[in-house]
């Protein structure tokens, strides 16, 4: 094994790996692909569906944002903690009043649709995320995110997102140590040497997609994502908050809270006099916000301040946000999109790209695109597989990682352990499914080690 040339022992390291990771990973990455695809091209559709919801009257003189919360909160049937109000500012558009219900899920929110001119109620809810999506679209995230299957499902999405580079790397470089020379008369390819064209061209033209992709799906995941956040904290490229906090005594908060239900709830729903968010709004338009798609929070407690923030993910830079002390109708704190570090720039671009949002219409053309491609590439990859595959198991050389590993020369194969391991700490998910390949491997080569030894001598 180890007489093997440095260059032709690498190519069959890779190619095993590559393999694996196509074998094993490939599935879930297909099934991220796909759910993804779905979730970006169906934002029009979602408009349709709930049209009834989102759109009110268009002529007419809107009614303060103070009576169309207090519309909102007579319309429940039991207090509830105030979350955030989306004011309905163009003609046409209602205001997504939002409340915070302990009966549903983290990053859920049940939303309370109000005409602005009419006051009457448009529709009643639940929301998800800063994104602000409503059910079929949260059905789509859920099993994009989790299969369905909640915080266990997640495990999914971050394998596929931690291999999704690597394989994506892997091939780049398997293709451009195999690839054939030029010739210049025409060449009629096999079914295999066909799948194999299409499966690289693809892999060239979305590598970039692939890297990126890859990238900002392992921020949202839970285990590497809290890597990402570590790594962002100590090179200070996290995103700016605005400062809520008012100058003076901390309010005591209850420790028993939690056992308070729904009284709770009310008492922290009248902590902040909601009549001034109508001037609230006003005072942060002057102090230059100016999107059309707002989000107005209340303070969570009387020693913080309400925040005003854009939310209008189509344009890159309407992300700014203001805060705003109550009593003193003043601007404490404010943060605008060009005062945020580059790293936190490319992050918000990366986020809001892979969602779909940036730049809108095109960006889902775009992204409906790569997705179909990606799953066409993982196809061509199982095919250029299925072509390929032993006839016969006993007849072929027992082919595994462990075996390509220790064709390597030794400083190799020691370089290949320490990026393993180190690739392991950094993306956890990652590292266990290494360990699963691995197992996998020695089964196979026992297996076939079992098979050669019961195999008859021919003399």
């Amino acid at each position: 094994m180890t007489t093997c040339m440095p260059r032709q022992a690498w190519l069959t390291l890779l190619r095993r790996f590559h393999f694996a990771i196509g074998l094993f990973v490939g599935p879930f990455i297909f099934i991220a692909a796909l759910s993804g695809t779905l979730y970006v091209a169906t934002p029009q559709l979602e408009n349709y569906l709930y049209s009834s919801v989102l759109t009110g009257t268009r002529e007419g003189e809107p009614q303060p944002l103070a009576k169309q919360i207090d519309v909102a909160e007579h319309y429940l049937h039991h207090a509830l903690r105030l979350h955030a109000v989306r004011p309905g500012l163009d003609a046409g558009q209602t205001t997504r009043v939002m409340f915070s219900d302990p009966a549903l899920a983290v990053s859920e929110h049940r939303a309370i649709f109000i005409d602005p001119v009419t006051l009457a109620v448009t529709g009643d809810m639940t929301v998800y995320g800063t994104s602000g999506i409503l059910p079929l679209r949260q059905r789509i995230d859920y099993l994009h995110r989790s299969l369905l299957l909640g915080d266990i499902g997640r495990f999914y999405s971050e394998l596929a997102a931690s291999w999704m580079w690597i394989a994506a790397l892997g091939g780049i470089a398997l293709w451009w140590m195999t690839r054939p020379r030029r010739v210049r008369k025409p060449v009629t390819r096999s079914r295999l040497m066909a799948a194999r064209h299409w499966h690289s061209l693809l892999g060239l033209i979305l590598l970039a997609g692939l890297l990126l992709f890859s990238a900002t799906g392992l921020t949202w995941s839970q285990y590497a994502g809290g890597n990402v956040d570590k790594l962002r904290a100590a090179m200070n490229w996290m995103t700016p908050q605005v400062n809520t906090m008012i100058s003076g005594e901390v309010a005591q908060t209850d420790p028993h809270a939690e056992h308070h239900g729904h009284q709770h709830n009310a008492m922290a729903a009248n902590a902040f006099n909601p009549d001034a968010i109508d001037s609230i709004l006003a005072l942060a338009q002057q102090a230059g916000i100016h999107a059309r798609l707002l989000e107005i929070r209340p303070p969570r407690t009387q020693n913080q301040a309400w925040t005003v923030t854009e939310i209008d993910r189509r344009w890159p830079t309407q992300v700014d946000a203001v805060a705003i002390n109550s009593e003193t109708m003043q601007v404490i704190d404010k943060i605008h999109f060009s005062q945020f570090p580059l790293m936190a720039k490319l992050t918000r671009w990366g986020v809001d790209f892979h969602m779909g949002v940036l730049f809108g219409l095109a960006n889902q053309l775009l992204l409906v695109g790569f997705g179909g491609a990606l799953c066409v590439m993982i196809v061509l990859g199982y095919r250029q597989w299925w072509l390929r595959r032993p006839k016969a198991a006993s007849t072929n050389p027992v082919e595994t990682l462990t075996q390509a590993w220790l064709m390597l020369p030794t400083m190799g194969r020691l370089g290949v352990v320490m990026i393993t391991v180190a690739l392991g700490i950094a993306m956890p998910v990652s590292g266990i499914s290494v360990v699963l390949f691995l197992l996998v491997d020695i089964i196979r080569w026992k297996r076939a080690q079992a098979r050669q030894n019961a195999e008859p001598v021919i003399y």
